[in-house]
Order: C-alpha cells, then sequence, then structure tokens
C-alpha cells in the first residue's frame, strides 16, 4: 500500500514546489493555485449554494453526468451481452453480425457527435446515444470473443440431452457471461467518461464536462483541477465497486473464494 500510495504523494509534493514557485514569482498566477484556494473553491462548489440558483453546484453536476453515465453504460451492457452472446455461439450470426461490429468499433464515436446532435437534438439522449455507440460495439467483440472460448463439451453435453439453441445461451453462456459483462464494463468505464465529457462540454446547461469547459474561459484553474480530481475519483470508485461486486457474487470466477 505503501508503494501504491507513494507515486501520488510525490505528484502532491510537485504540484505544491511548483505553485509555491509560480505564486512567489507572480501572486495573482491561476495556472497551479494555492491549497487554501482549491479548497476555497471546493467549499464554495459543494457546501454552499449558488447565488442565482440556490443549487449545490458540485453535487447538481455530479448527479446529472452519473445519471448520464449510468443510462449509456446500462444499455450498453445489455445490447452488449445480448449481441455478444449470439454473436459468439450462433454461427450463421456470427457471419452476419461480427463484420458490422467489427466496422463499427472503427469509428471514432465523436466524429459523429454533430450527428447525433442533429438527429436526437441537444437534449438527454444525445448524450446517452453517444456513450452507446462508443462503448456497445467493444463490449460486443469481448462477450463473443469470451463465449467463442467456452469449452465445446459444454455445449455438446446440453445439445446430447436435447437443450435448443435458446437453452443453451440461457443455461450454458449466460451464466457464464455474467463476470465477464462486468470486466468489459469496468474497461469501458474511461471511454464512456471521456464521451460524456465531450458531449456535455458542447451541449449542455449541468455536468462535470459542462463545469470544466464553462469556466476554461476565464482560465479557473481552482474549478477545473479539483473537478478532474472529483472525476477520477468517481470513476475509480465504480470501478472498485464493481469488481468486488464481481468477487462476491462470482466467487468461482476469481479462482475461489471472494477476496
Amino acid at each position: 500500500m505503501l508503494l501504491g500510495a507513494l507515486p501520488f504523494l510525490l505528484v502532491v509534493v510537485l504540484y505544491l514546489v511548483a505553485s509555491d514557485v509560480r505564486l512567489a514569482a507572480n501572486a495573482g498566477d491561476k495556472l497551479l493555485p494555492s491549497v487554501s484556494t482549491l479548497a476555497g473553491t471546493i467549499t464554495r462548489y459543494a457546501a454552499e449554494p449558488d447565488k442565482r440558483t440556490g443549487e449545490f453546484l458540485l453535487w447538481v453536476d455530479t448527479a446529472a453526468s452519473l445519471k448520464r453515465l449510468g443510462l449509456g453504460l446500462a444499455f450498453s451492457a445489455a445490447l452488449g451481452l445480448l449481441f455478444g452472446m449470439v454473436t459468439g455461439i450462433i454461427p450463421y450470426v456470427r457471419a452476419g453480425l461480427a463484420p458490422l461490429v467489427a466496422v463499427l468499433s472503427m469509428v471514432p464515436p465523436l466524429a459523429i457527435l454533430p450527428i447525433l446532435f442533429i438527429v436526437f437534438g441537444l437534449g438527454e439522449l444525445s448524450k446517452v446515444v453517444l456513450i452507446v455507440i462508443g462503448v456497445t460495439p467493444f463490449i460486443i467483440r469481448d462477450l463473443a470473443q469470451r463465449a467463442s472460448e467456452l469449452p465445446t463439451e459444454q455445449i455438446i453435453k446440453a445439445q446430447t440431452l436435447g437443450a435448443s439453441t435458446w437453452q443453451i445461451l440461457l443455461r450454458v453462456v449466460l451464466p457464464q457471461m455474467w463476470p465477464r459483462l462486468i470486466d468489459a464494463v469496468r474497461l469501458a468505464l474511461g471511454p464512456a467518461w471521456l464521451f460524456l465529457i465531450a458531449a456535455e462540454a458542447i451541449a449542455a446547461t449541468d455536468g462535470l464536462g459542462y463545469r470544466i469547459f464553462l469556466v476554461r474561459r476565464y482560465l479557473s484553474m481552482d474549478v477545473i483541477l479539483p473537478y478532474v480530481v472529483w472525476i477520477t475519483l468517481l470513476a475509480f470508485a465504480t470501478d472498485f465497486i464493481l469488481k468486488q461486486f464481481s468477487r462476491r457474487a462470482f466467487a468461482w470466477h476469481h479462482g475461489g473464494g471472494a477476496r
């Protein structure tokens, strides 16, 4: 734990030293604000209502972003699980669907963001759809690969016992895909946050990405830096929760007892 914490401590020390040097040369420097300035900004955004709206901006932005992220990942996981299983198990589906999914995974989602705004408008739907388009193809390809790697003996034994294709999918494949789906969603967290922040920066009235790009014109690093750290902590916490849930719910997938 100490070795893991050491790089973070070094980053903090380097920031403090660099901030002191810049502020000593220019007391009005905005690039590396002091710790007291950062603390004051965090308090103002998290613990004091906004004078114009009466809202606690940090928590309003967090709730808006987490709602969009959660919806996007939920739809992506559902589509990825469904199409990933059938693509990996059913040869005819794989032959027809796998090339399309491979091509879609190569399309830069941010490049089609203007199209999404034109088609779905500037509301919540376009932001959720961007996450779905950006994440789903990778989940499908990952789960299709995992499904195709299942022991052939399991499929043959199920067929010998008279199982239909859907029974094989539901009784043999699906139970083994749940922990793999969680792993795929964990890997998709980074890109999902990227797409969300980009969408909020262009068209939103709240959200973590919206707030960062709103204050950038004023060089308000005392707002941008805490928001970036907060986004990182949220992503880390989400990943940790998913990992712990997977270890406890699917201990067999992690080599025995949950730890």
